[in-house]
């Protein structure tokens, strides 16, 4: 059985040091699970938990964007940040809430947006999971944080395991669609190789900046035309 992202340290020690996640990826990114830097960041999460604090998402949905969304599958990539951190709502894909959970404002911006874009209704619920089952790769910056406590999981090692993630992405497919709203996922986003994959850049969807070009970017158009033209299948954007 693979560990657990929470197994104790010597948990960790005596099993084979990859976290559960998808095999397509779990190829690409095997060695990166064994390096120092990895394994502190296990270490700092058993802590967090051991000492009693709420850790979002639950540790089974970790790694869920990947699972949905294989290696070789991605066409579209979508940068976030950080998870949300009230309860029940991360589950592992950036900025989709669960079911039952009220639509975060940026979520709501970005409905809006696909509304005026592609003309379709303004779903009822934040679950982007259909996105993610198509080969949108919804990757946070950061992929945990503590309860009520945004920004608290960063800087301990999440940053550099995204990063190799973004870069074998980069090095080894072709065609990419990447969509980086605001400057943080501009600035992660920057060792992309232009030359080989499509890089639309905009104003994050919240509502503090979602007037100042988010709104009409029609990226979602966009990136459909230029799947087209690769002949690789465009995205159905609903939200099922």
């Amino acid at each position: 059985m693979p560990p657990s992202l929470f197994d104790s340290p010597e948990e960790i020690e005596r099993k084979t040091k990859t976290p559960d996640i998808e095999k397509s990826w779990l190829r690409v990114l095997r060695d990166e699970f064994q390096k120092p830097y990895f394994l502190n960041l296990k270490e700092f999460l058993v802590e967090e938990m051991n000492s009693g604090k709420k850790v979002y998402p639950l540790p089974a949905h970790i790694f869920r964007a990947f699972d949905l969304c294989p290696f070789k599958s991605v066409t579209v990539v979508i940068l976030g940040q950080d998870p949300y951190h009230g309860p029940r709502q991360a589950h592992g894909l950036c900025f989709s809430v669960n079911k039952e959970i009220i639509i975060p404002p940026s979520l709501q911006n970005i409905y809006k947006e696909i509304h005026d874009d592609l003309g379709l209704p303004i779903p009822s619920h934040g679950n982007l999971e259909h996105w993610a089952r198509q080969g949108v790769l919804l990757l946070n910056t950061t992929l945990t944080v503590r309860q009520s406590a945004p920004m608290s999981h960063a800087g301990k090692g999440w940053e550099q395991f995204t990063d190799r993630v973004i870069q074998e992405i980069s090095d080894r497919l072709e065609g990419v669609v990447f969509l980086l709203w605001g400057r943080h996922a501009q600035n992660k986003g920057a060792s992309i190789d232009r030359t080989k994959h499509h890089v639309l850049t905009a104003p994050h969807p919240s509502p503090f900046s979602a007037h100042s070009g988010f709104f009409g970017c029609k990226h979602f158009s966009r990136t459909n035309e230029i799947l087209q033209k690769l002949k690789k299948d465009p995205i159905d954007w609903r939200v099922k």
